[in-house]
């Protein structure tokens, strides 16, 4: 039961095994999830133990489209719904105050929820069949690279989790993490929906980054999304130097061009792309299967500047900042 078709069948199978409290590899767009039925304590517990997850790391609560927000919430800003509206079922969450109803686990003991509507019509499948709410942190052991394909899932968890196949995922990158909180907006983690966009949408001001006495997030701790070998963010400028003092590294460039590769580049180099959007959807693919190669280390050219670059910039700084504590640096 390893991988399901994304099937009638296959989707039915999924719903049963989330109906007694299985977890389940869940396809988004953003990246494959760990999903399992938010009202039951015990798959909530199984979530945690599978993933190696600390205690006190909330969870998003991932909904069907069109499902109420009540049951979730104890307060429902304006602007959340105008948030929601604009970007549902899509790579956002929001995060508000919580009902008294809602699993302290499922909040890591916190009084608000975090609160998503994937976009993927597997996910949304899966959903609907189910009639009811899931968890769904990304399907990985805890502060590793998220996998963005059904068989990465597969891999991760040595064929324990059943994983319902739904392709590539588009986004690649985990959601836009915002707050609506005591009057403000506020980007707690940057993903492909950028404070531009929020700040259209939401009519208001968008702040980023946490405050001081702001709630805990999902991707927030500063070593996360870490492959198993050490990376280094370098400088376009420098990356060729650094990668001939380390000939038997694995180097990731954004264009051939970026770094005056202007010929076929060696079979170590990974030229990804040149746009924001294409970098996220195929970094962490990229990565883990460099991974697998065993090279002494991943250097990755450092994004540039810009909203539209913040969420890659953001997970590869953790995923560095990871690869220093990892490697002695």
């Amino acid at each position: 039961m390893s991988l399901l078709p994304a099937t009638t069948e296959g989707i039915a199978t999924a719903v049963g095994h989330l109906r007694t409290g299985g977890v389940l590899g869940l396809p988004t767009e953003t990246v494959y999830g760990l999903a399992a039925d938010a009202t039951n304590p015990a798959a909530v517990a199984r979530v945690f133990a599978t993933k190696g997850r600390p205690a006190d790391h909330p969870l998003i609560v991932h909904l069907a489209v069109g499902a109420a927000v009540a049951p979730w919430v104890s307060d429902w800003p304006a602007v959340a719904e105008r948030l929601a509206a604009a970007f549902w079922p899509g790579p956002l969450t929001l995060v508000v105050p919580r009902s008294s109803s809602v699993l302290p686990a499922v909040t890591g003991r916190q009084d608000t929820v975090a609160l998503r509507v994937p976009a993927h019509p597997v996910a949304q499948a899966v959903l609907a069949a189910f009639g009811g709410a899931l968890v769904a942190p990304s399907a990985n052991r805890y502060g590793r690279l998220s996998p963005t394909r059904a068989a990465d899932v597969v891999q991760e968890f040595a064929g324990t989790v059943p994983v319902v196949e739904g392709g590539e995922c588009t986004v690649g990158i985990e959601s836009t993490i915002v707050a609506c909180l005591n009057g403000e907006v506020r980007v707690l983690r940057p993903g492909l929906i950028t404070p531009g966009a929020l700040s259209r949408a939401a009519g208001v001001e968008v702040l980023v980054g946490a405050a001081a006495d702001g709630p805990r997030v999902p991707g927030a701790v500063k070593t996360h999304y870490a492959p198993r070998t050490p990376l280094e963010l370098v400088s376009s400028a420098g990356l060729a130097q650094r990668a001939a003092e380390l000939p038997d590294a694995c180097v990731v460039a954004r264009a051939a061009t970026s770094v005056g590769l202007t010929w076929s580049v060696p079979s170590r180099w990974v030229v990804l792309a040149d746009t924001p959007v294409e970098f996220g959807q195929r970094l962490y693919a990229t990565l883990r299967d460099l991974d697998a190669l065993g090279a002494p280390r991943l250097l990755v050219e450092e994004p540039p500047a810009g909203d539209e670059w913040a969420a890659v910039r953001d997970r590869l700084a953790r995923a560095a900042a990871a690869g220093e504590l990892e490697s002695g640096d």
